[in-house]
C-alpha cells in the first residue's frame, strides 16, 4: 500500500449524499495484518509485502494491496507465494502489535458511540443514531472516523454506510481499500441487484449451485422469484430469508452486548498432516462434540469458526454468521467444512484444526434455525437420541457412522501409549 493510497481523503459516496436513516457503519480494516506490520517497516511501503512463516512450508497470514494484485492472497501456501511474487519481501507476523491496534481501534469506536459489535481484531459493527447530535451525519461520523484511525493509528480503513448490517457490510467490501461508501435508503435496490447470488448473506457454494439450477443468477434474479416459490425450493425459513435479504430487508440490531460466550474444541494431530479425509474426519467428530456441549446447556449459536494451525506454528481462522442459530452437529460440520475447503490447503500440513460456535443465546429464545443446506427436520431428533445414549452409556457407546472405521486413526497408529491428550475446550467467557 503506497503512501499516496494512505492519504487520498474522504473516499468515495459514488451513490449518493443522502444519508437519512443510514445510521449503520460496518468498519473493516485494509489488510489489517500486513499495514499493522508496515508500522515497523516505513521503508517497505508501496512494495509488495507478504506477512507470514518465511518456509516454503508456511502459510500467508496477510498481504498487502501491491502482492494481492500478483495474485497472492490469505492462507496462501507461502511457496507459491513467492512463485507468484517473487520479489515480495516476507515479515513474520507480529500478533502483540495486532492485538494492541486492534484495542486502539476499537477504542475509538467506542469514543464515538457505545454500540459497537466487533466481528473480529479488525472490523466492528457501529450504529451511530445516537451520536449524530454530538456529532453530525452519519457519513461525517464516517468520514471522522476513518481520518482518526489514520492519525492515530497509522493505517486505514473502509467502511460502509447504510440503513442495515447486510448493506452497510457490502458496501464496505466494495470500497476498498481506504473507501467509504454510502448506499442510500432509495438507492439498495439499483445497489444489490446487479450482483451474484453468491452476495447473499448465508449463501455457501452449494446453495449457491441451487439458485443457479433454478436459473437465478444474480439477486435481481431472486427478488423477481415469487416468494411462494423460493418456499418451495428452500423451505420457508430459507426461502423467506432470501426473499428479504434480496430486497436488503435485514432487522438485526447492532448488538453491544461486548463478547459473547462461546464453546469450541480443539485437537492436535501427533504428527503434521495435508490428509483431507485424516482433517475432515476431526472436523466431525469437533463438530459433534461442540454441538453435545451445547445442547447440554441449552444454547445455539450462529457463528461457526475454524481454526487450523499449520506445521510453522502459524494459526489462521475464518468464521461464517449463520443467518439463523443451530445447536445441531451435521449444520456445524457443513459449515466448518466448507470453510476448510475454501481455503484452498491442499498439500499443506496442519498441525492443529478447532471448530468453535459463538453468538449463543438460550435455545428457548433463539430464531428458528436457518442454515440454508440443511434439512428441515431430522437430524437434530437424531442427536438428541445420541445424547441420551451418551449420557446412559458414555460417550464412547455410539458414534457418527462415518466415523466408526475413523475412532482417532492418526492416534492410535503414532500416540505413543500413555501420552498425553490435550485437554477439552472450555466455554468462552
Amino acid at each position: 500500500m503506497s503512501r499516496s493510497q494512505l492519504q487520498r481523503g474522504s473516499g468515495s459516496t459514488r451513490l449518493g449524499s443522502d444519508d437519512t436513516g443510514c445510521t449503520i457503519l460496518h468498519v473493516d480494516m485494509d489488510a489489517f495484518y500486513a499495514s499493522v506490520s508496515l508500522l515497523q517497516h516505513p521503508e517497505l511501503i508501496g512494495r509488495p509485502v507478504i506477512v507470514g512463516g518465511a518456509a516454503n512450508r508456511g502459510v500467508v497470514l496477510s498481504a498487502t494491496y501491491e502482492a494481492r494484485a500478483l495474485g497472492v492472497h490469505s492462507a496462501m501456501p507461502m511457496s507459491r507465494a513467492r512463485r507468484l511474487a517473487p520479489g515480495a519481501v516476507i515479515i513474520a507476523p507480529d500478533f502483540a502489535a495486532y492485538a494492541a491496534a486492534s484495542a486502539a481501534v476499537m477504542e475509538i469506536f467506542r469514543s464515538v458511540t457505545v454500540s459497537v459489535e466487533p466481528l473480529s481484531q479488525d472490523e466492528a459493527f457501529l450504529d451511530v443514531a445516537g451520536a449524530r447530535r454530538r456529532l453530525g451525519r452519519p457519513i461525517r461520523i464516517a468520514a471522522m472516523i476513518r481520518a482518526r484511525v489514520f492519525d492515530e493509528q497509522g493505517i486505514t480503513c473502509s467502511i460502509g454506510i447504510a440503513a442495515n448490517k447486510f448493506i452497510a457490510k457490502m458496501a464496505s467490501s466494495r470500497c476498498k481499500p481506504d473507501g467509504m461508501l454510502l448506499v442510500p435508503s432509495d438507492r439498495i435496490v439499483a445497489f444489490l441487484h446487479p450482483m451474484p447470488v453468491g452476495a447473499l448473506w448465508g449463501v455457501g457454494e452449494r446453495t449457491e449451485e441451487r439458485l443457479h439450477r433454478l436459473g437465478l443468477r444474480t439477486v435481481a434474479d431472486v427478488a423477481a422469484t415469487p416468494k411462494a416459490t423460493l418456499v418451495r425450493a428452500f423451505g420457508p425459513a430459507v426461502g423467506n430469508h432470501l426473499h428479504d435479504l434480496a430486497w436488503g430487508r435485514d432487522p438485526r440490531a447492532v448488538s453491544a452486548q461486548g463478547r459473547e460466550r462461546s464453546i469450541g474444541a480443539d485437537e492436535t494431530f501427533s504428527a503434521d498432516t495435508d490428509d483431507p479425509d485424516v482433517i475432515r474426519a476431526e472436523l466431525l467428530r469437533l463438530s459433534d462434540r461442540v454441538a453435545g456441549r451445547m445442547r447440554r446447556a441449552g444454547l445455539v449459536g450462529r457463528t461457526v469458526q475454524l481454526r487450523v494451525r499449520f506445521a510453522d506454528f502459524t494459526t489462521i481462522s475464518r468464521s461464517k454468521t449463520l443467518p439463523g442459530s443451530t445447536d445441531v452437529g451435521q449444520d456445524i460440520y457443513r459449515t466448518v467444512v466448507a470453510l476448510y475447503d475454501g481455503l484452498g490447503l491442499q498439500r499443506v500440513r496442519l498441525r492443529l484444526v478447532g471448530v468453535r460456535v459463538e453468538h449463543l443465546t438460550d435455545r428457548a429464545s433463539a430464531t428458528e434455525q436457518l442454515l440454508l443446506d440443511a434439512p428441515e427436520h431430522g437430524w437434530r431428533d437424531a442427536e438428541q437420541a445420541l445424547d441420551r445414549v451418551r449420557d446412559r452409556f458414555g460417550h464412547s457407546s455410539v458414534r457418527l457412522a462415518r466415523l466408526l472405521d475413523r475412532e482417532d486413526p492418526y492416534r492410535a497408529l503414532q500416540q505413543p501409549a500413555g501420552a498425553p491428550r490435550q485437554a477439552p475446550d472450555q466455554p468462552g467467557p
